[in-house]
C-alpha cells in the first residue's frame, strides 16, 4: 500500500518501527552469477549492523536494494508488518551516505543539509531549524555557510552525515563513508559516527571491508561470501570464534594455511602437521576428522609465541624472520619457513632480519577447519588486515 509524503515524512521518527526484515532477497545482474542470493537479515530498532566482506560479495547490492535503489530479482522487504521493496526509494524514509560524500559544489554546508528536506518540501522555517540541529549533532555549526570546497574531507563527510540526519530517518545506511579518508581522519570519524548513533538513538546499515572498523561501530556483524550469509553475530561472537576459515581471514587470522591431521583427541582437539611440525588446534568445523585428512589451520599473529632458543621443542616452527616492522609498543614480523610458508606474528620482544624463530601457539588460540583453502577468496584488501 502506497503512503502519502505527509506520512512518510511523520515516520521518519525512528520511533515508527520496530523492525527492517530482508526475506530471501536476491538480485541478479544479466546473466552473471547473483550479486545477492536468498540474502535474510533482520534489522531492529537501534540496531549498527555492519556488512562486512570484500568487493564483489553482495554487501554493497544489499544495501542498495534495501535502499530502494536497486530492484529486487526475487525475495521481499518488510517494515514491520508493511512491505515496502515495491516502493520507491524516496518514500521508505532512509537516510544514505555515501563513499563519495555526493554534495552539491555550488550549494553552500546549510543547503546541502536541507536538500533532502526541500525535496519532502518541509516548510522553510522547520527546514532550517532541522539543517541546524543536525549540523549542530556533527559540530560544524559554524560552517553552515562554507562551500564543501572550503571544508576538509573529514569535514564534508560530517556534512553528508548532517544531510542524512536531518530528514529524521527511521535507519540510515553508509555505504563505505570512510574509506577515502587517510588513516587518522578514519579513527576520528568513527569515533564521530559512534557517538551520533549513541547520542540520537540511531538505526544504522553500515558497509565495509575493514574489520577494524566493523568490530569498533558494530553491534552485529553479518559476514557475506558470494552474495550468501556465512556468519552473523555480535562483534565479540564473531571475533572469537569465526565458523569457517573464509570469516577468519576477515577477523585477523591472517595465518590462514594447509594441514593434515595426525591425531584426534577428546573435546574437539586436533594434531595437524605443518610446516614439518606437530601443532594442537581445535577443531571448528566439520562433524569431525580422520588421520591424514586435508585440514585449514587459522591462528591470529599475535598468538604465536616466540619460543627461546634452548626452549624450542618438536611442536615449534621454525622460521627466518625476514621483515621487521616498528609499531610502537609491538614489532609485525613476516617469518618464512624452510618449505616457503610465510608466517605473520606480533610481539613485544626483540626480534631481528635474519634471526631464527621457533613458533608455536596455545591449542585454543589454533583453529582448525575441515577441508582445504580457496586463496582465490582471499584477495583481502589491506586495510582489513
Amino acid at each position: 500500500m502506497a503512503i502519502t509524503a505527509a506520512e512518510a515524512d511523520r515516520r521518519g521518527s525512528s520511533a515508527a518501527f520496530e523492525r527492517l526484515s530482508l526475506r530471501g532477497v536476491t538480485r541478479t545482474y544479466g546473466r552473471n552469477p547473483p550479486a545477492l542470493r536468498d540474502f535474510d537479515l533482520e534489522l531492529g530498532r537501534g540496531d549498527f549492523v555492519a556488512l562486512l566482506g570484500p568487493s564483489g560479495c553482495g554487501k554493497t547490492t544489499a544495501l542498495a536494494c534495501l535502499a530502494g535503489l536497486q530492484p529486487l530479482t526475487r525475495g521481499s522487504i518488510w517494515r514491520d508488518g508493511e512491505r515496502i521493496d515495491t516502493q520507491p526509494a524516496e518514500k521508505r524514509g532512509f537516510g544514505m551516505v555515501f563513499q563519495n560524500y555526493a554534495l552539491f559544489p555550488h550549494l553552500t554546508v546549510q543547503k546541502n543539509v536541507e536538500f533532502g528536506l526541500t525535496m519532502r518540501r518541509v516548510p522553510r522555517r522547520q527546514r532550517q531549524e532541522r539543517a541546524e540541529a543536525a549540523l549542530r549533532t556533527v559540530q560544524l555549526e559554524e560552517h553552515a555557510g562554507k562551500l564543501p570546497s572550503q571544508l576538509s574531507g573529514g569535514q564534508q563527510q560530517r556534512v553528508a552525515i548532517a544531510r542524512a540526519l536531518a530528514i529524521e530517518p527511521e535507519v540510515v545506511l553508509m555505504d563505505e563513508p570512510l574509506s577515502n579518508l587517510d588513516a587518522a581522519l578514519r579513527v576520528e570519524m568513527r569515533t564521530e559516527i559512534k557517538r551520533i548513533y549513541q547520542e540520537r538513538g540511531l538505526t544504522v546499515l553500515y558497509v565495509t571491508h575493514d574489520q577494524e572498523e566493523a568490530l569498533s561501530l558494530a553491534t552485529r556483524l553479518v559476514v557475506l561470501r558470494k552474495g550468501r550469509l556465512e556468519q552473523s553475530g555480535t562483534p565479540q561472537e564473531v571475533y572469537a570464534n569465526p565458523v569457517s576459515a573464509y570469516v577468519a581471514g576477515f577477523m585477523g587470522y591472517r595465518n590462514l594455511f594447509p594441514a593434515r591431521v595426525v591425531a584426534t583427541g577428546p573435546d574437539r582437539q586436533v594434531a595437524v602437521a605443518v610446516f614439518g611440525r606437530t601443532l594442537t588446534g581445535t577443531l571448528v568445523s566439520g562433524s569431525g576428522v580422520t588421520a591424514d585428512a586435508g585440514v585449514t589451520v587459522a591462528i591470529r599473529p599475535e598468538d604465536l609465541i616466540i619460543r627461546a632458543e634452548a626452549d624450542v621443542s618438536a611442536d615449534a616452527i621454525s622460521a627466518l624472520a625476514e621483515v621487521v616492522e616498528y609499531h610502537g609498543r609491538e614489532l609485525s614480523v613476516q617469518a618464512c619457513t624452510a618449505d616457503g610458508g610465510v608466517l605473520h606474528l606480533k610481539t613485544d620482544q626483540p626480534v631481528v632480519a635474519g634471526s631464527t624463530l621457533g613458533l608455536t601457539a596455545r591449542s585454543d588460540r589454533v583453529l582448525v577447519y575441515e577441508g582445504g583453502l580457496d586463496r582465490a577468496e582471499f584477495a583481502i584488501e589491506a586495510d582489513a588486515q
